[in-house]
């Protein structure tokens, strides 16, 4: 089995790693119309793009907490937390089992999104229509979530 399906291979029970992440939205106007853009970061210690997020801290006072700075440190943007969207449970790269819980979240007011600065974890922020996120993801798990994060919309 390779590395990359043993990531996306679900992980039963209570998991060895608690994380928790953000589906970060804006809005544009483009030709007259407003889309929604997601944001996806690259890292390039695993040369994936995925959803901004990380593991529990102990000074983190719960998922929510853990959601909000991640997705700070990943992408600089101190995000407003909205509903929960949904989970992943898979193995991580060391074979461990894994739960990510996601939030939406928009940018504070008066914040484009377009600021965004090479970190020691993230060397790339793009923002995406939901099509455009749904062919550059790596992972399955982030498909589904995708997939989640659209149906509300609907």
């Amino acid at each position: 089995m390779t590395a990359a399906k043993r990531r996306d291979a679900p992980a039963k029970d209570e998991p060895d790693v608690r994380a928790a992440g953000g589906v970060v939205r804006r809005y544009r106007r483009r030709h007259g119309l407003r889309r929604t853009e997601l944001a996806l970061v690259h890292r390039p210690r695993y040369d994936d793009w995925t959803f901004p997020k990380g593991k529990r801290d102990a000074s983190d006072d719960g998922d929510e907490a853990t959601a909000l700075r991640e997705v700070e440190e990943e992408t600089g943007f101190a995000c407003v937390l909205g509903q929960e969207v949904g989970e992943a449970r898979y193995r991580d790269t060391k074979g461990r089992s894994k739960l990510v819980r996601y939030w939406l979240m928009a940018l504070p007011g008066g914040v484009s999104g377009d600021g965004f600065v090479v970190n020691r974890e993230v060397d790339e922020l793009r923002w995406c229509t939901a099509r455009e996120a749904d062919k550059l993801l790596t992972y399955e798990h982030d498909r589904v979530l995708l997939a989640q994060v659209r149906e509300l919309r609907r």
